[in-house]
């Protein structure tokens, strides 16, 4: 028996494959959504105007309990309907918790 085939002997044996994974998934803590204040409602609206499509941005929005973040190009800014998307992600403007520019965007802001 060579080592390899004597190791696996000492393996542990999981009988349902993928079910710590799985529970990993499901155990998350569910948060309630923050109420922002009038200055960060604000500033969001102000990045909302200045950003367009293709810009790179890093967005956190609340969704289904947690906070999550993305960062990609925006595909679409519809102010009338209030949805911002980022690559294949809409985002309502009411979850958005933070927005900023990332790359191109962010060297211009530095130099202002």
């Amino acid at each position: 028996m060579t080592a390899a085939e004597r190791a696996k002997q000492f393996m542990p044996f999981a009988a349902l494959k993928g079910y710590e994974d799985a529970l990993r998934k499901v155990e998350k803590v569910v948060r309630e959504k923050v109420e922002l204040s009038e200055e960060k409602k604000e500033e969001l609206d102000r990045l909302l105007h200045i950003i367009r499509k293709n810009d790179m941005v890093k967005a956190v929005y609340y969704e289904d309990g947690e906070y999550l973040e993305i960062t990609g190009m925006v595909a679409r800014l519809d102010v009338t309907a209030g949805i911002l998307k980022i690559v294949q992600t809409k985002i309502p403007f009411e979850n958005l918790y933070d927005l900023e520019p990332v790359g191109k965007g962010e060297n211009k802001k530095e130099r202002e």
